[in-house]
């Protein structure tokens, strides 16, 4: 007579629940870097009083469980178990939980009470030397064994006091040696979860943004690629990693825009790049005013040479002029009356350009758009900036990302989606590998707080900001008002808060003319005209502020805590324009005091948590201003004065014992 099956368990003997990071409860992968640390918890616990303990284990892409990490309860009594792992090479890995009852601790606790009360010590010493024996069993032969082994010994030793013979079982050496060898009871796992690590530029880098055609000569105002080769060098003299240029492709004549965005366009206005498409080709050809696709590759060429990867602008949509409106009408959408709809994004109105339609041929568009992506990525193209990914549905960026990563992982996507959030954070957990974000509209001390709060947390699991601050369409009142000690503060934050940061050009220059009171637009804007720069007489007359966004691009290459995010934590400043937050990556900690208020001095004490700085409550230690070298010593409680114009922000290096002081530094 056969009996009906029991059904499967829904938790295991020792239950984990509710491990982290789950991105989507494990529908998609967490991400990280090669290097990049992260922590994962889970809820542990048993029934009764026994003890348990946990650990993570990674398993690598070629299916290699690595060495288990020991996970620590995170607050006592909470059930909430965590620990710090570092993923290796670049690949699709694994990580559970592993949690365990440990009867050696349980015997621990229990003999910590009995010896001293004189309860069945007898019982309770031979009960933990039989404990040590079969934890000795697991340990390879050696001294580590032989540890075990004599802790064994002393146990059984009936000459000797029982409060001694408990002690030859606690003793540093019988830790270690359990620690990496522990006696695990009722082993049980948690579910893998998927980890995609990525190449580090996925989440570090600097970025600057150009336009080729404006970096042209007097005698040809229309730059090319040849002409605009020159600016690489002091670009990367600034320290910047990537170059980021809006597309480069035929501009359509067709409802072209005039300067300010004009709806008449004179003979010589060269049109928005965006409206991509003319009979010269589409997206997979270069403006014949830029030069040739071999001059493209040269430009390519150079920028690596100079330490440059070079990100190119996707903009899915065309001009009326392009190719793709007659030979796949059905990619575009049809009023009643016959005609394409342009973009709209009210109240801004785009004519010049028709938004794609992907109802009528889904597979068709993706096979398209993965072959302009490797077109250009034959050509040494490595990162992608995606133009409005928000306005295309997000299972056709989860198909395309999905087919270019499974061949060539290192291709790094960026969404430029200023939407929604939940758009937002669905993109980025569905392959981009990195998202523009509020940061531009996030101003006071409360707004960056929080926002940090929210991005360095949990979506630090998928979501990895690039924190531009400025763009070709976003001037923010707080520039605009703020004029140069706004500039100065905003480089400072974005530089140290994002790992990943950029500006766009003439940003250096401080250029912060709206086109009209309350527009977030530039006057006589870039998109729309050209806009040649005398970068060599700026510099002369002290115009600029590349000196500043080098040494912060230097000083982030040299602080390995600046590459990371999820380390972010902020300390209290008594005054609203004061902000103060922290980053600690192994023994290098980067402190950061800014002044919010771009017109007035402001004078605060800062009160630091001094434990998130790796150091004790009482400490006083040196701190390194990387921005001037000057040397101060802080301990709990710090005056700060920062002065806009003369000094925005402290971006202190904690110094230890065994940091590197700057010879003659003076100390204040």
């Amino acid at each position: 007579m056969s009996s009906t099956p029991s059904p499967a368990p829904v938790v295991g003997r020792i239950p984990v629940r509710d491990v982290r990071p789950a991105v989507e409860g494990g529908r998609h992968p967490a991400k990280a870097v090669t290097g990049e640390s992260f922590q994962v918890t889970a809820t542990v616990f048993r029934e009764g009083h026994d003890a348990v303990a946990a650990n993570v284990v990674l398993t690598d892409p070629q299916g290699r469980p690595g060495p288990w990490t020991p996970m620590r309860e995170l607050a006592p009594g909470t059930d909430r178990w965590g620990a710090t792992v570092t993923p290796g090479a670049p690949g699709r890995w694994t990580y559970h939980v592993e949690a365990w009852s440990d009867p050696v601790a349980t015997w621990r606790h229990a003999a910590h009470i009995k010896i001293p009360a004189g309860q069945d010590a007898g019982l309770v010493l031979e009960e933990g030397a039989r404990l040590h024996e079969r934890a000795a069993a697991g340990v390879p032969e050696g001294p580590e064994r032989d540890t075990l082994l004599g802790a064994v010994a002393q146990l059984r030793d009936q000459d000797r006091p029982a409060a001694s013979r408990l002690a030859a079982a606690l003793t540093p050496e019988v830790d270690a040696v359990l620690a990496r060898h522990p006696l695990r009871e009722l082993v049980t796992a948690s579910q893998p979860l998927d980890l995609l690590v990525e190449r580090e530029r996925a989440l570090y880098g600097a970025w600057y943004e150009f336009f080729p055609r404006s970096e042209g000569t007097p005698d040809q105002p229309h730059g090319t690629f040849r002409t605009a080769a020159r600016r690489l060098k002091p670009i990367a003299d600034m320290g910047f990693d990537v170059v980021y240029l809006p597309p480069i492709h035929p501009i359509g004549t067709t409802h072209r825009k005039g300067r300010n965005n004009t709806l008449t366009a004179g003979p010589d206005d060269v049109g928005v790049p965006w409206a991509i498409g003319s009979p010269e080709g589409g997206h997979d050809t270069v403006h014949p005013a830029l030069g040739t696709l071999e001059d493209f590759d040269a430009f390519v060429a150079e920028a690596r040479e100079l330490g440059l990867e070079i990100a190119l602008d996707f903009a899915l949509q065309c001009s009326p002029d392009h190719p793709w409106v007659h030979k796949h009408p059905e990619w575009f959408h049809h009023r009643p009356d016959g005609t394409i709809a342009y973009a709209e994004n009210p109240p801004k109105k785009y004519q010049d350009i028709f938004p794609i339609a992907f109802d009528a041929d889904m597979d068709g568009l993706i096979a398209e758009t993965v072959r302009i992506l490797r077109h250009w990525m034959d050509h040494g193209v490595r990162i992608f900036r995606v133009d409005n990914p928000h306005t295309k549905p997000v299972v056709f960026w989860e198909r395309v990302i999905g087919e270019i990563n499974a061949t060539d992982p290192d291709v790094i996507f960026l969404a430029e989606a200023f939407t929604r959030p939940a758009m937002m954070h669905t993109l980025a957990q569905i392959g981009f590998q990195q998202s523009y974000t509020y940061f531009t509209w996030r101003n006071t001390k409360q707004e960056l707080t929080e926002y940090l709060t929210e991005l360095s947390g949990e979506a630090a699991a998928y979501m990895r900001p690039n924190f531009f601050a400025n763009t070709p369409d976003i001037l923010h009142a707080y520039l605009q008002h703020g004029g140069r000690p706004a500039f100065e503060v905003r480089a400072v934050l974005a530089a140290t808060l994002a790992p990943s940061w950029g500006i766009y050009s003439g940003y250096e220059l401080c250029e912060n003319t709206p086109l009209t009171e309350g527009s977030e637009e530039y006057l006589d804007s870039e998109k729309y005209q050209l806009k040649p720069r005398d970068w060599d007489a700026a510099a002369r007359e002290g115009r600029t502020i590349a000196p500043l966004i080098t040494k912060l691009n230097d000083i982030r290459r040299r602080s390995p805590a600046l590459h990371q995010l999820r380390d972010l934590h902020f300390h209290h400043a008594d005054k609203d324009a004061v902000i103060a937050y922290s980053k600690r990556r192994g023994s290098n900690t980067v402190l950061v005091v800014a002044n919010l208020d771009p017109h007035h001095t402001q004078e605060a004490t800062v009160s630091l948590d001094m434990p998130q700085l790796g150091l004790d409550w009482h400490e006083s230690v040196p701190v390194r201003d990387e921005l001037t070298g000057e040397t101060y010593h802080w301990g709990r409680a710090n005056y700060v004065r920062l002065e806009p114009g003369r000094r925005p922000a402290h971006v202190f290096t904690v110094l230890r014992p065994s940091t590197p002081q700057i010879g003659g530094s003076p100390t204040t």
